[in-house]
């Protein structure tokens, strides 16, 4: 794919709770493109929630409908902006796949600041355990450099306010030439 086709397609990476749904809402307004997220798209094709499939048929069940979403909403974009599950780059298939399809960015938070912004969370399967802050710290450990890898770009999310991560957004993508200026397509 040419990277005038890969650019046509952002996606947001990160942590549960890093803010990918919430900003890419707001940074596809801007650049007035579709936002699509990945956990929406999967939980109507399986017609449940992610945390009863989970249950029900397990991690590696769920991991395989994730991809074949990946790969049939990147085959279908055209100017989108992709929010996707925390998990979705677990896979090596996966990252490839973020890395030479789409501009992948990662909103990077801390554990810290996730289990503030998570810890009433009653929908995250993987956090529904004694000590989600342990767990958190345990993910971010397997997963960060994963998330490093499938980015193109990563944005500390820190303090900010979501106005203020989409518009670090928008500035990054806008130096490294993936969009115009004020979000317009080159």
């Amino acid at each position: 794919m040419d990277a005038q086709a890969r650019h046509r397609t952002v996606s947001l990476i990160g942590m549960p709770g890093g803010g990918k749904t919430t900003v890419g809402r707001l940074l596809a307004r801007q650049l007035g493109w579709r936002f699509v997220d990945t956990d929406a798209v999967i939980e109507r094709e399986i017609d449940c929630s992610i945390r009863d499939y989970f249950d029900r048929e397990g991690e590696d069940a769920f991991r395989d409908v994730e991809a074949q979403t990946l790969t049939t909403l990147l085959t279908q974009s055209d100017g989108v902006v992709l929010s996707t599950g925390g998990g979705l780059p677990l896979r090596a298939s996966n990252r490839a796949q973020l890395r030479e399809r789409t501009t992948a960015v990662y909103l990077h938070s801390t554990p810290e600041e996730l289990f503030r912004r998570l810890r009433h969370d009653t929908h995250r399967p993987l956090l529904q355990v004694a000590d989600p802050l342990s767990r958190l710290r345990e993910l971010y450990g397997q997963r960060d450099k994963l998330y490093r890898d499938a980015a193109q770009f990563v944005i500390e999310t820190g303090r900010p306010s979501v106005n203020t991560l989409v518009n670090m957004v928008l500035m990054q993508l806008e130096l490294a030439g993936v969009v115009g200026r004020v979000g317009r397509s080159p």
